[in-house]
Protein backbone atom coordinates (compact mmCIF):
# COMPACT_ATOMS: atom_id res chain seq x y z
CA UNK A 1 0.00 0.00 0.00
CA UNK A 2 1.74 3.19 -1.20
CA UNK A 3 0.57 6.75 -0.55
CA UNK A 4 1.98 7.95 -3.84
CA UNK A 5 0.71 11.53 -4.19
CA UNK A 6 -0.32 14.24 -1.76
CA UNK A 7 -1.22 17.81 -2.64
CA UNK A 8 -3.12 20.54 -0.81
CA UNK A 9 -6.42 19.09 -2.08
CA UNK A 10 -5.58 15.56 -3.17
CA UNK A 11 -4.38 12.17 -1.90
CA UNK A 12 -3.72 9.15 -4.14
CA UNK A 13 -3.05 5.69 -2.73
CA UNK A 14 -1.94 2.69 -4.78
CA UNK A 15 -2.59 -0.83 -3.55
CA UNK A 16 -0.64 -2.60 -6.26
CA UNK A 17 -2.60 -1.85 -9.43
CA UNK A 18 -5.67 -0.62 -7.50
CA UNK A 19 -5.97 3.17 -7.24
CA UNK A 20 -7.75 5.09 -4.48
CA UNK A 21 -8.10 8.79 -5.29
CA UNK A 22 -9.44 11.39 -2.86
CA UNK A 23 -10.17 14.85 -4.32
CA UNK A 24 -11.55 18.06 -2.88
CA UNK A 25 -9.66 17.83 0.42
CA UNK A 26 -8.72 20.77 2.63
CA UNK A 27 -5.12 22.02 2.79
CA UNK A 28 -2.86 21.17 5.73
CA UNK A 29 -5.39 18.79 7.24
CA UNK A 30 -4.97 15.32 8.74
CA UNK A 31 -7.19 12.62 7.21
CA UNK A 32 -7.86 8.96 7.87
CA UNK A 33 -8.95 7.58 4.52
CA UNK A 34 -10.59 4.23 3.66
CA UNK A 35 -8.63 2.23 1.10
CA UNK A 36 -10.27 -1.16 0.89
CA UNK A 37 -13.23 -3.39 1.57
CA UNK A 38 -11.85 -4.82 4.82
CA UNK A 39 -11.62 -1.65 6.87
CA UNK A 40 -8.10 -0.68 5.79
CA UNK A 41 -7.26 2.99 6.22
CA UNK A 42 -4.30 5.30 5.71
CA UNK A 43 -3.47 8.35 7.81
CA UNK A 44 -2.08 11.27 5.86
CA UNK A 45 -1.89 15.06 6.04
CA UNK A 46 -2.45 17.20 2.98
CA UNK A 47 0.14 19.81 2.04
CA UNK A 48 -0.29 23.41 3.05
CA UNK A 49 -1.27 25.67 0.16
CA UNK A 50 1.18 28.50 -0.59
CA UNK A 51 -0.24 32.00 -0.29
CA UNK A 52 -1.85 33.83 -3.17
CA UNK A 53 -3.65 32.75 -6.33
CA UNK A 54 -2.63 29.78 -8.49
CA UNK A 55 -0.66 31.30 -11.38
CA UNK A 56 -0.08 28.19 -13.48
CA UNK A 57 0.62 24.48 -13.56
CA UNK A 58 3.50 22.90 -15.43
CA UNK A 59 4.65 19.31 -15.73
CA UNK A 60 7.98 17.54 -16.14
CA UNK A 61 9.10 14.07 -17.19
CA UNK A 62 12.53 12.52 -17.63
CA UNK A 63 14.11 9.20 -18.57
CA UNK A 64 11.34 8.23 -20.96
CA UNK A 65 13.68 5.96 -22.99
CA UNK A 66 11.86 5.35 -26.26
CA UNK A 67 13.51 2.38 -27.96
CA UNK A 68 14.36 0.45 -24.79
CA UNK A 69 13.28 -3.20 -24.93
CA UNK A 70 14.85 -4.75 -21.81
CA UNK A 71 14.14 -3.18 -18.45
CA UNK A 72 16.58 -3.86 -15.63
CA UNK A 73 19.51 -4.94 -17.78
CA UNK A 74 22.98 -3.77 -16.78
CA UNK A 75 25.28 -3.94 -19.80
CA UNK A 76 25.66 -7.60 -20.81
CA UNK A 77 25.08 -9.04 -17.34
CA UNK A 78 22.43 -11.79 -17.45
CA UNK A 79 21.28 -11.06 -13.89
CA UNK A 80 18.08 -9.13 -13.30
CA UNK A 81 15.28 -9.77 -13.13
CA UNK A 82 15.15 -8.37 -16.66
CA UNK A 83 11.62 -7.47 -17.72
CA UNK A 84 10.38 -7.61 -21.31
CA UNK A 85 6.92 -7.13 -22.79
CA UNK A 86 4.75 -10.17 -23.35
CA UNK A 87 3.84 -11.32 -26.87
CA UNK A 88 1.33 -8.94 -28.42
CA UNK A 89 1.98 -6.07 -26.00
CA UNK A 90 3.17 -2.68 -27.28
CA UNK A 91 6.67 -1.48 -26.32
CA UNK A 92 6.63 -0.49 -22.67
CA UNK A 93 8.00 3.05 -23.30
CA UNK A 94 4.90 3.63 -25.45
CA UNK A 95 2.61 2.27 -22.73
CA UNK A 96 4.15 4.34 -19.95
CA UNK A 97 4.64 7.59 -21.84
CA UNK A 98 1.24 7.62 -23.51
CA UNK A 99 -0.29 7.07 -20.09
CA UNK A 100 1.74 9.99 -18.74
CA UNK A 101 0.72 12.24 -21.64
CA UNK A 102 -2.96 11.49 -21.04
CA UNK A 103 -2.67 12.39 -17.36
CA UNK A 104 -0.53 15.48 -17.92
CA UNK A 105 -3.02 16.82 -20.44
CA UNK A 106 -5.67 16.55 -17.74
CA UNK A 107 -4.08 19.32 -15.65
CA UNK A 108 -3.94 21.74 -18.63
CA UNK A 109 -0.27 22.66 -18.13
CA UNK A 110 1.18 25.85 -19.55
CA UNK A 111 4.39 23.93 -20.29
CA UNK A 112 5.72 20.37 -20.32
CA UNK A 113 9.47 20.09 -19.72
CA UNK A 114 11.33 16.90 -20.69
CA UNK A 115 14.63 16.61 -18.81
CA UNK A 116 16.60 14.20 -20.98
CA UNK A 117 16.98 10.56 -21.97
CA UNK A 118 14.27 10.78 -24.59
CA UNK A 119 15.72 7.68 -26.24
CA UNK A 120 17.70 4.56 -25.52
CA UNK A 121 20.49 5.24 -28.01
CA UNK A 122 19.73 8.50 -29.81
CA UNK A 123 18.39 6.82 -32.95
CA UNK A 124 16.13 8.78 -35.34
CA UNK A 125 13.29 6.26 -34.96
CA UNK A 126 13.47 6.61 -31.16
CA UNK A 127 13.30 10.40 -31.31
CA UNK A 128 10.47 10.16 -33.85
CA UNK A 129 8.51 7.98 -31.41
CA UNK A 130 9.15 10.52 -28.66
CA UNK A 131 7.99 13.40 -30.86
CA UNK A 132 4.89 11.51 -31.97
CA UNK A 133 3.93 10.92 -28.35
CA UNK A 134 4.77 14.29 -26.76
CA UNK A 135 4.95 16.92 -29.52
CA UNK A 136 1.65 15.84 -31.02
CA UNK A 137 0.01 16.33 -27.61
CA UNK A 138 1.67 19.55 -26.41
CA UNK A 139 3.05 21.34 -29.49
CA UNK A 140 4.71 24.66 -28.64
CA UNK A 141 4.16 24.03 -24.93
CA UNK A 142 6.80 21.27 -25.04
CA UNK A 143 10.39 22.09 -24.04
CA UNK A 144 13.08 19.44 -24.33
CA UNK A 145 16.73 18.98 -23.44
CA UNK A 146 18.92 15.95 -24.10
CA UNK A 147 20.32 13.40 -21.65
CA UNK A 148 23.30 11.09 -21.81
CA UNK A 149 21.40 8.36 -23.67
CA UNK A 150 20.65 10.87 -26.44
CA UNK A 151 24.32 11.64 -27.08
CA UNK A 152 26.31 8.44 -26.64
CA UNK A 153 27.39 8.62 -30.28
CA UNK A 154 28.13 12.34 -30.19
CA UNK A 155 24.70 13.51 -31.32
CA UNK A 156 23.71 17.15 -30.79
CA UNK A 157 19.93 17.00 -31.13
CA UNK A 158 18.05 18.71 -28.28
CA UNK A 159 21.26 20.43 -27.15
CA UNK A 160 21.46 23.89 -25.58
CA UNK A 161 20.09 25.87 -22.64
CA UNK A 162 16.64 27.45 -22.63
CA UNK A 163 15.01 30.24 -20.61
CA UNK A 164 11.26 29.67 -20.39
CA UNK A 165 9.02 32.49 -19.12
CA UNK A 166 5.72 31.27 -17.64
CA UNK A 167 3.03 32.91 -15.48
CA UNK A 168 4.56 33.49 -12.07
CA UNK A 169 7.75 31.46 -12.70
CA UNK A 170 10.69 31.06 -15.05
CA UNK A 171 12.35 27.76 -15.92
CA UNK A 172 16.07 27.67 -16.69
CA UNK A 173 16.53 24.42 -18.61
CA UNK A 174 20.22 23.46 -18.64
CA UNK A 175 21.98 21.08 -21.00
CA UNK A 176 24.16 19.06 -18.63
CA UNK A 177 25.12 16.37 -21.16
CA UNK A 178 28.68 15.47 -22.17
CA UNK A 179 28.52 13.73 -25.57
CA UNK A 180 29.72 10.11 -25.40
CA UNK A 181 29.68 10.13 -21.57
CA UNK A 182 27.29 9.03 -18.84
CA UNK A 183 28.31 11.78 -16.43
CA UNK A 184 27.35 15.44 -16.79
CA UNK A 185 28.78 18.93 -16.40
CA UNK A 186 28.08 22.65 -16.70
CA UNK A 187 30.51 25.00 -18.44
CA UNK A 188 31.45 28.47 -17.27
CA UNK A 189 29.45 30.17 -20.02
CA UNK A 190 26.31 28.24 -18.95
CA UNK A 191 26.73 29.29 -15.34
CA UNK A 192 27.28 32.91 -16.42
CA UNK A 193 24.12 32.66 -18.55
CA UNK A 194 22.12 31.32 -15.59
CA UNK A 195 23.58 33.93 -13.24
CA UNK A 196 22.63 36.79 -15.56
CA UNK A 197 19.10 35.54 -16.19
CA UNK A 198 18.46 34.84 -12.51
CA UNK A 199 19.78 38.27 -11.53
CA UNK A 200 17.33 39.92 -13.93
CA UNK A 201 14.34 37.71 -13.20
CA UNK A 202 11.29 39.28 -11.59
CA UNK A 203 9.75 35.88 -10.83
CA UNK A 204 11.00 32.76 -8.99
CA UNK A 205 13.25 30.50 -11.06
CA UNK A 206 13.17 26.71 -11.27
CA UNK A 207 16.45 25.35 -12.65
CA UNK A 208 16.13 22.01 -14.44
CA UNK A 209 18.59 19.62 -16.08
CA UNK A 210 19.13 15.95 -16.72
CA UNK A 211 21.96 15.10 -14.31
CA UNK A 212 21.49 15.24 -10.56
CA UNK A 213 23.70 17.53 -8.54
CA UNK A 214 26.55 16.46 -6.27
CA UNK A 215 25.56 18.08 -2.97
CA UNK A 216 28.28 18.87 -0.46
CA UNK A 217 27.50 17.75 3.07
CA UNK A 218 24.83 15.26 1.99
CA UNK A 219 25.09 11.52 1.42
CA UNK A 220 27.37 12.29 -1.55
CA UNK A 221 30.60 11.55 0.32
CA UNK A 222 32.60 10.39 -2.71
CA UNK A 223 33.89 13.37 -4.66
CA UNK A 224 35.50 12.23 -7.89
CA UNK A 225 35.65 12.46 -11.66
CA UNK A 226 33.49 9.35 -11.91
CA UNK A 227 30.52 10.76 -9.94
CA UNK A 228 27.45 9.39 -11.73
CA UNK A 229 25.69 12.75 -12.03
CA UNK A 230 26.77 16.36 -12.44
CA UNK A 231 30.54 16.68 -11.87
CA UNK A 232 31.23 17.85 -8.30
CA UNK A 233 33.07 21.00 -9.49
CA UNK A 234 30.14 21.95 -11.73
CA UNK A 235 27.74 21.07 -8.92
CA UNK A 236 29.56 23.40 -6.54
CA UNK A 237 29.60 26.15 -9.15
CA UNK A 238 25.85 25.73 -9.64
CA UNK A 239 25.35 25.91 -5.88
CA UNK A 240 27.37 29.14 -5.82
CA UNK A 241 25.06 30.72 -8.39
CA UNK A 242 22.01 29.53 -6.45
CA UNK A 243 23.38 30.96 -3.19
CA UNK A 244 24.03 34.30 -4.92
CA UNK A 245 20.65 34.59 -6.69
CA UNK A 246 17.64 34.50 -4.38
CA UNK A 247 15.29 34.19 -7.33
CA UNK A 248 16.38 30.54 -7.76
CA UNK A 249 14.20 28.31 -5.58
CA UNK A 250 15.21 24.77 -6.66
CA UNK A 251 17.24 22.59 -8.99
CA UNK A 252 15.37 19.54 -10.28
CA UNK A 253 16.82 16.72 -12.37
CA UNK A 254 16.37 13.11 -13.46
CA UNK A 255 19.02 10.54 -14.47
CA UNK A 256 18.96 8.45 -11.28
CA UNK A 257 15.48 6.94 -11.80
CA UNK A 258 14.66 7.77 -8.18
CA UNK A 259 12.83 10.32 -6.05
CA UNK A 260 15.01 12.23 -3.63
CA UNK A 261 15.36 15.72 -2.14
CA UNK A 262 18.64 17.00 -0.70
CA UNK A 263 19.58 20.57 0.17
CA UNK A 264 22.42 22.75 -0.96
CA UNK A 265 24.34 24.57 1.76
CA UNK A 266 22.21 27.67 1.14
CA UNK A 267 19.12 25.58 1.95
CA UNK A 268 17.69 25.41 -1.57
CA UNK A 269 16.40 21.94 -2.51
CA UNK A 270 18.17 19.77 -5.07
CA UNK A 271 15.48 17.41 -6.35
CA UNK A 272 15.48 14.17 -8.35
CA UNK A 273 12.35 12.91 -10.13
CA UNK A 274 12.00 9.24 -11.05
CA UNK A 275 11.69 7.80 -14.53
CA UNK A 276 8.53 7.31 -16.55
CA UNK A 277 9.46 3.94 -18.03
CA UNK A 278 9.35 1.54 -15.03
CA UNK A 279 8.50 1.43 -11.32
CA UNK A 280 6.83 3.50 -10.02
CA UNK A 281 6.46 5.25 -13.39
CA UNK A 282 5.98 8.94 -12.61
CA UNK A 283 5.66 12.52 -13.79
CA UNK A 284 5.87 15.69 -11.71
CA UNK A 285 3.40 18.56 -11.49
CA UNK A 286 4.39 22.03 -10.30
CA UNK A 287 1.67 24.34 -9.01
CA UNK A 288 2.87 27.94 -8.98
CA UNK A 289 1.46 30.38 -6.45
CA UNK A 290 2.54 33.88 -5.50
CA UNK A 291 3.81 32.52 -2.18
CA UNK A 292 5.58 29.36 -3.32
CA UNK A 293 5.57 26.31 -5.59
CA UNK A 294 4.11 22.90 -4.83
CA UNK A 295 5.67 19.76 -6.34
CA UNK A 296 3.30 16.81 -6.70
CA UNK A 297 4.67 13.59 -8.18
CA UNK A 298 2.03 11.41 -9.85
CA UNK A 299 2.26 7.70 -10.60
CA UNK A 300 1.07 6.91 -14.14
CA UNK A 301 -2.17 5.10 -13.43
CA UNK A 302 -3.67 3.87 -16.67
CA UNK A 303 -4.39 0.12 -16.32
CA UNK A 304 -1.73 -0.88 -18.84
CA UNK A 305 0.87 1.37 -17.20
CA UNK A 306 0.18 -0.02 -13.73
CA UNK A 307 0.34 -3.58 -15.04
CA UNK A 308 3.81 -2.91 -16.45
CA UNK A 309 5.22 -0.85 -13.59
CA UNK A 310 4.11 -3.43 -11.02
CA UNK A 311 6.22 -5.99 -12.87
CA UNK A 312 9.21 -3.67 -12.35
CA UNK A 313 9.06 -3.29 -8.55
CA UNK A 314 11.96 -5.68 -8.01
CA UNK A 315 14.36 -4.79 -10.80
CA UNK A 316 18.04 -5.42 -9.91
CA UNK A 317 17.10 -7.83 -7.11
CA UNK A 318 19.85 -10.22 -8.26
CA UNK A 319 22.34 -7.45 -7.46
CA UNK A 320 21.02 -7.14 -3.91
CA UNK A 321 19.24 -3.85 -4.60
CA UNK A 322 15.90 -2.81 -3.08
CA UNK A 323 14.75 -1.00 -6.19
CA UNK A 324 11.24 -0.53 -4.86
CA UNK A 325 12.42 1.63 -1.95
CA UNK A 326 15.17 3.31 -3.98
CA UNK A 327 12.93 4.38 -6.86
CA UNK A 328 9.89 5.39 -4.82
CA UNK A 329 11.73 7.35 -2.15
CA UNK A 330 9.75 8.90 0.69
CA UNK A 331 6.49 10.76 0.32
CA UNK A 332 8.36 13.95 1.29
CA UNK A 333 10.79 13.29 -1.58
CA UNK A 334 7.90 13.23 -4.02
CA UNK A 335 5.42 15.78 -2.74
CA UNK A 336 6.53 19.00 -1.06
CA UNK A 337 6.29 22.76 -1.04
CA UNK A 338 9.18 24.76 -2.46
CA UNK A 339 9.34 28.10 -0.58
CA UNK A 340 10.42 31.40 -2.02
CA UNK A 341 13.58 32.99 -0.69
Amino acid sequence: MDVTSVADDLVIVHDGAHVHRFDGLDPDTAYTLPVGDEGAVVAVRTLARPAGPLRCRLATVNDVHFGETECGRIDDDPQGPIQRVRPGEPPYPETMNRGAVTEIAGIAPVAVVVKGDLSQDGQPAEWAAFEDCYRSAFGDQLFVVRGNHDAYQGQNEYAGDQWIELPGVAVALLDTTIPRATTGTLHAHQLDWLDAHAAASTTPVLVMGHHQQWVAGSVDTHRGEDYFGLHPDASDALADVVARRASIVAYTAGHTHRHRVRRMRCGVPSIEVGCVKDFPGTWAEYRVYDGGITQVVHRVSTPAALDWSERCRHLYLDFGMDYESYALGTLEDRCCNIPLR
